[in-house]
């Protein structure tokens, strides 16, 4: 009964979150101006597009050279930043807001240990995480396990935020998909420079929440193993906006508003109906298995009010061998009290990879 009591006391505060979040009018809510437009359709189909039919195909990505700053240094490690244009295609450049075509990383490394025996994890960002401090604090510690933390600032977030957007709260639909198309394709970026010019011997990728479902997505692309791992994630952002508690932060009548143009009798349904349509795009289960799926760890929450367990055990089962883990509380509390259960994940799935063979 007292087991029940606190999970309930987790689930209740996801709740009590989520209303204050996104039921208050602090902000506009999210897709406030509708779904995106063009921009929408053309994202539509490029995803479909990151499904290749040929091995190896859109693979090597474009090569980046970031230019990189010291932020601080010690005797043992090194923090770097650094800047490079984002890596997608012309017609994704053209859909992004200015503010996002500068990408922006923050590199934390130890010193005097060569990159051949070192790893490397690429933090991707969750839902309203506009900084580098957190992701860096959850890497930090693992410096001593001779594992490196790079983290990537999306777009839309942080310094590419657009000049009229409110917080994480994305004007339109489609600014979403752009968000993840994006974030992708530089992520893969990323890991080429690592692998390719850095020399690092192990890879991963990993991330919360929303920045789980990306890091899936791009340990599922990656054409070599590298350790996946998504922590407190959905399979598919139709959770999350259709389901879940954002779904209170949804602009469920401008949305109808837009499509009423073309349509004048859609109803909320139809809009709900819609969207489903449109995210499930971002259903990680229609994404190939990664390479090395034992590489591929699961950090999940009893008593999440965002992500439910169906939606976590459905990804596990669409990608045979992978693991789920799951850590009491919910997902608030458990995004603030589980990082030791996180950094051991990423240890374990890096251990499960092979050292890359050293040039000769």
């Amino acid at each position: 009964m007292v087991t029940v009591n606190i999970g309930m006391l987790h689930y209740v505060i996801d709740h009590i979150y989520g209303a204050f979040m996104h039921r208050t009018k602090i902000s506009p809510p999210f897709f406030s101006r509708g779904w995106g437009g063009s921009k929408l359709e053309l994202l539509e189909r490029m995803i479909k597009d990151l499904f290749p039919e040929v091995e190896g195909q859109n693979w090597p990505p474009s090569l980046i050279q970031p230019i990189w700053r010291t932020v601080w240094e010690t005797r043992s490690a090194c923090l770097r930043e650094g800047v490079f244009r984002t890596t997608c295609d012309e017609q994704l450049i053209s859909a992004l807001p200015p503010e996002s075509h500068t990408a922006r990383v923050a590199f934390l490394a130890p010193k005097h240990v060569p990159p051949q025996k070192m790893a490397c994890v690429v933090h991707l960002a969750g839902t309203g995480d506009h900084s580098f401090d957190r992701r860096l604090h959850l890497g930090g510690p693992l410096l001593k396990e001779n594992i490196a933390t790079m983290v990537l600032e999306s777009p839309f977030y942080g310094r590419r935020r657009p000049m009229l957007q409110h917080g994480a709260k994305l004007l339109c639909v489609s600014d979403l998909l752009l968000l993840g198309r994006t974030t992708i394709d530089e992520t893969r970026s990323l890991l080429h420079w690592l692998d390719s010019e850095a020399g690092f011997g192990k890879m991963g990728v990993c991330g919360l929440s929303m920045g789980g479902v990306h890091a899936a997505m791009v340990g599922s692309l990656h054409p070599t193993p590298v350790a996946t791992l998504p922590f407190l994630s959905p399979h598919s952002a139709v959770v999350a906006f259709c389901e879940g508690i954002l779904r209170y932060g949804t602009a469920w009548e401008a949305l109808r508003e837009d499509l009423a143009v073309q349509k004048p009798a859609m109803t909320l349904e139809d809009v709900r109906e819609r969207m489903r349509n449109v995210l499930s795009l971002t259903d990680v289960t229609r994404f190939p298995i990664p390479k090395n799926p034992n590489a591929v760890i699961f950090v999940a929450a009893t008593d999440d009010g965002y992500i439910p367990k169906h939606s976590v055990l459905e990804l596990q089962k669409a990608w045979p061998g992978s693991e789920v883990r799951w850590v009491t509380g919910g997902h608030v509390s458990s995004f603030l009290l589980h990082n030791d259960e996180f950094r051991r994940a990423i240890i374990d799935g890096l251990n499960r990879l092979e050292w890359k063979e050293p040039p000769f």
